[in-house]
């Protein structure tokens, strides 16, 4: 019974992960297109963006990223040890270190935007905004097929998947230049 409570209680806090996740990267964005904008609208974006960056990035990003970890090592080393001798386990854990990655370098991009240093433009934040869906993707697809030959499939379809999520990011680009 203990097993599907702290299931239970990882998937919860991957959910919270991945919502703090895609939503300060979207911070990041509107912040980066602040600073482009004439004063005072400008100090005063600015200064609601980095607010609300340290609130989500704090008190739910970081929180559900550790918790997340705690949870999931709980139920992989206590309860499917089996796992780690599985393929499917490697590329999975592959991914989700990857996500840790793209998390620190969030929290590199975090640390600029809160002192006021703007290294990216907002299209390559747009771009970057969409790691961590094709993280998901991957992952997802991953620990629920649990297929060597399904794997195959999937890494297919991942790469296509991130090519049309590009490909959708750059069109949008293109439609509101033209506006």
């Amino acid at each position: 019974m203990s097993y599907l409570y702290i299931k239970a209680l990882h998937l919860i806090f991957i959910v919270t992960w991945f919502a703090g996740l895609f939503y300060i990267v979207r911070i990041f964005i509107y912040q980066t297109e602040a600073s482009e904008k004439p004063e005072p609208e400008k100090s005063i974006l600015e200064k609601e963006y980095q607010k609300n960056g340290k609130l989500l990035w704090w008190a739910i990003t970081w929180p559900s990223a550790i918790l997340t970890l705690i949870f999931g090592s709980i139920l992989l080393f206590v309860y499917r040890m089996d796992y780690l001798s599985q393929g499917f386990m490697h590329i999975k854990l592959t991914l989700v270190l990857l996500l840790y990655i793209y998390q620190f370098i969030c929290h590199r991009i975090y640390t600029n935007l809160q002192n006021g240093i703007y290294k990216y433009a907002s299209i390559q934040l747009r771009i970057w905004n969409e790691v961590a869906t094709i993280l998901l993707v991957g992952i997802v697809f991953i620990i629920v097929l649990k297929s060597a030959i399904s794997l195959v499939w999937g890494v297919l379809g991942l790469v296509l998947f991130s090519i049309l999520i590009m490909s959708a990011v750059r069109l949008v680009k293109k439609i509101r230049e033209k506006k």
